[in-house]
């Protein structure tokens, strides 16, 4: 008797298509034809096109419209989420590109002085060009794959590197100003598994961005359908990350493109392979919307895990109670809690940072109101150039206040879940302004140093 899978059977995702509103895109060069924009006044409109002329902005209607609190601006945290605001440049930086604006310069000069400004901002934070992209057999960099940690290879399609709508915190921004020298970003499927092919050792494949789910179904399955073949037995995960759930939930819905998607995940999950959505969520407000609920319903309908993460962000999300209410928002819609992220020191890092003693005290008050099935988020963690590294809490060891710290990933997995320990700082925001506590160096850091080495002789 043949037994018809039961994705076949059921396809509870195969449900009515809903019709989309027009997809509108606005960049730096339509603030001025924004409805909600052109209400502001003159010196806020004037702010936002001096710190969009040098960090990436883009949003699309869809987000202006059914996410924004228009009523409380600047305060509202999903307006401080879309739209750039004056304090995300320094002041010095912030006072050069107006003062160019103001006397209207010639573009080819404020091309020159922009780009001075983004190289000061660590474009690549944490090793991203220097440690973590790999090389062939013959020695040669394979642009377009990260392999920082032994299990998990990220892949950048260069059909994804955009995004729905750009988040102003966003650590890739990078990847969309248009510099092809900052960019990461892979045309060619065949060599990423090529590279995976040599590797057993991976486990995991994230296909990252940007945003992958931009990308037209067809060119995503090409990337994805391979893997799901007995000569990549070793690839037990694939992971996508993405804000179109909130962005654009409309790529989930819609007939054609939307039941595409859906069927591609449907696919991965019966071929016994674990798929996750790797749901940027930032507030809780991101999921009320009715779209977004439907969306995710028919994504877990396909058997997808839908995880959820989400750095710590000054004027956005830097309160417990926010945090509480996501998580348990979260649960609700049946989607794991899965990090929360120390924001990394690259952009507009000096606006959003939070020291990592209150980032520490937000993630305890804000466990501390939730149950246990909110509890599989972890955090506050630094994706650092060494690793993953989570502040485990504040104590006090030998008569000393100290940060308790642990790997959760590393570049040597020998690393991970070995507290260690560094001197308190109430004014530290990140891994490299914390002295070790107890010895001259943090036990990783001779071994580390080794790496980097190494990769300088490369």
């Amino acid at each position: 008797m043949t037994v018809t899978p039961m994705a076949e059977r059921l396809a509870p995702w195969n449900c009515a298509p809903l019709t989309a509103p027009a997809f509108e895109v606005y960049t730096a060069r339509d603030l001025d034809r924004i409805p909600q924009i052109q209400a502001l006044d003159p010196e806020r409109r004037f702010a936002m096109k001096v710190v969009a002329t040098v960090l990436p902005f883009r949003v699309n209607r869809y987000v202006t419209e059914h996410l924004i609190d228009w009523d409380n601006i600047p305060d509202d945290p999903l307006f401080q989420l879309l739209y750039p605001q004056p304090g995300m440049l320094r002041p010095d930086h912030f006072e050069r590109v107006a003062s160019l604006l103001r006397r209207d310069a010639p573009q080819a000069e404020v091309a020159s002085v922009v780009a001075e400004i983004r190289h000061e901002l660590n474009p690549h934070p944490a090793g991203q060009l220097k440690l973590n992209i790999p090389r062939d057999e013959t020695g040669q960099p394979i642009n377009g794959l990260q392999h920082k940690y032994r299990e998990t290879v990220l892949l950048f399609p260069s059909q994804g590197q955009t995004c729905h709508s750009y988040c102003t915190f966003c650590f890739r921004w990078a990847q969309f100003i248009g510099d092809k020298s900052l960019r990461i970003a892979s045309a060619e499927a065949a060599r990423m598994h090529g590279y995976l092919r040599a590797h057993p050792e991976v486990t995991d494949v994230l296909i990252t961005g940007g945003d992958p789910l931009v990308m037209k179904t067809a060119h995503l399955k090409a990337y994805i359908e391979p893997l799901l073949s007995p000569e990549f037995a070793h690839i037990r995960s694939i992971r996508i990350g993405t804000k179109a759930l909130t962005f654009w939930p409309y790529r989930f819905l819609t007939e054609g493109e939307g039941q595409a998607l859906l069927d591609l995940f449907a696919q991965v999950v019966a071929s016994g392979k674990q798929l996750a959505l790797m749901a940027h969520l930032n507030h809780w407000r991101e999921l009320e919307p009715a779209p977004t609920q439907e969306a995710i319903a028919r994504v877990r309908a396909t058997g997808a895990m839908i995880r959820a993460q989400a750095p710590l962000l000054a004027h956005i999300n830097d309160d417990s109670d926010v945090w509480a209410k996501l998580w348990q928002r979260e649960v609700e819609l049946g989607i794991v809690p899965y990090y929360m992220f120390v924001e990394r020191d690259t952009g507009a890092h000096h606006y959003f940072k939070v020291p990592l003693a209150r980032a520490w005290r937000i993630y305890r008050d804000a466990l501390q109101r939730v149950s246990g099935l909110a509890r599989t988020v972890r955090g506050p963690s630094m994706s650092a150039a060494p690793g993953k590294v989570e502040v485990l809490g504040v104590s006090r060891v030998a008569g000393q206040r100290v940060f308790v710290l642990r790997f959760l990933q590393g570049r040597n997995p020998a690393w991970v879940d070995r507290p260690f320990f560094a001197r308190f700082d109430p004014r530290a925001t990140w891994l490299d302004e914390l002295q070790p506590a107890f010895e001259p160096r943090f036990f990783w850091q001779d071994e580390f140093d080794a790496m980097l080495g190494r990769e300088a002789a490369a």
